[in-house]
């Protein structure tokens, strides 16, 4: 287990041991109050964009779905005849320039991060990745015609105005013991949340007052070297496979494909996992594997004939797409 695992299954788990961070975790706190305070009373300080903003982001550390919200929005927006384009850090990004506007094309992983690259080949939508999203969001304004922008993360990044605040949260896991790091998970105090747009829970069965529901139903398997969409149903029920999750909640993923009567060999790598070739060796090369959308574009390069993804789609309520497009067209 890496530390990072480690770290989720205690502050998700409630390890009491924790408490010997608190005076760490109350000076964490602390400080992301007043940076957020300081923004919010000098207006000067952030950079607002002519475009509406969108903000997808998280309070906790850990996957909490993230990228398929980002791209749930971008299709809807682009059915409403808008051009939407795409801002991201590009977590372990090393591209030859910053901002840089990524080229779906030639782009790897390596150069622009697994989730920018994934987004920009499935949604044929500009992306640019930056630490600093307001430059990136200059970059893509300047180099493409866009009518909004959606920020895939950065809730944190004050500097950056945004119109609309989006934040997901794990409907399983919840905040963990709620406490800030490195006591617990949360990036900011969890009363930052009455101070959003719109809170969504992923997992989640309903609407309720404490946020909108969303669900990730799998949709296909798709292989990595012939780019074949084949259907769940096709699968031999009860099929033994290599499960690969390299993503901040690996085992949402497990229990989707236990859902979908796979039987699972578990391999869970770090969120953001670099892969090879070696990374695979001595799995057992008799069984299918089956991995996320957002490992597979790093393994296209070196896959086999029998590795797959799981082509996963969000899906919203009624009430939220209403309340979306209702909010978003008051703004401007």
């Amino acid at each position: 287990m890496s530390l990072e695992q480690f770290m989720l299954r205690a502050w998700y788990e409630g390890h009491a041991w924790l408490k010997l961070l608190r005076p760490l975790s109350l000076l964490y706190r602390a400080v992301a109050v007043r940076r957020r305070r300081t923004y919010l009373t000098d207006p000067a300080a952030s950079w607002q964009p002519p475009v509406p903003l969108i903000v997808v982001g998280n309070i906790t550390l850990g996957g909490t779905g993230k990228t398929p919200m980002t791209i749930w929005l971008i299709e809807h927006f682009q059915r409403q005849g808008l051009r939407p384009g795409v801002i991201s850090r590009g977590y372990g990004a090393t591209p030859p320039a910053l901002p840089w506007l990524i080229n779906p094309d030639s782009d790897t992983s390596a150069q622009v991060g697994d989730e920018p690259l994934l987004v920009a080949r499935r949604c044929h939508v500009p992306v640019v990745i930056d630490p600093d999203r307001s430059r990136a969001a200059r970059q893509l304004l300047a180099q493409r015609d866009i009518d909004l922008i959606i920020s895939d993360d950065g809730l944190q990044h004050y500097r950056m105005g945004r119109t609309l605040e989006l934040v997901l949260i794990d409907a399983a896991r919840g905040l963990g013991n709620a406490r800030c790091l490195p006591e617990g998970p949360l990036r900011e105090p969890a009363e930052r949340l009455d101070t959003v747009d719109f809170v969504i829970r992923n997992g989640a069965e309903a609407d309720h007052s404490d946020g909108f529901a969303m669900q990730l139903r799998p949709a296909a398997l798709v292989n990595l070297v012939s780019g074949e969409r084949c259907s769940i149903d096709d699968w031999p029920h009860g099929q033994e496979i290599i499960a690969v999750a390299g993503i901040g909640n690996p085992g949402r993923f497990f229990d989707t494909l236990r859902r979908l009567s796979f039987s699972p060999r578990e391999y869970a790598f770090g969120d953001h996992a670099d892969y090879n070739a070696d990374s695979f060796a001595g799995l057992d090369v008799a069984l299918p594997i089956i991995m996320t959308e957002k490992d597979a574009v790093k393994c296209i390069s070196f896959a086999q004939a029998s590795w797959w993804y799981l082509a996963v789609d969000a899906e919203l309520s009624d009430a939220f797409v209403q309340a979306l497009d209702a909010r978003l067209s008051s703004t401007h």
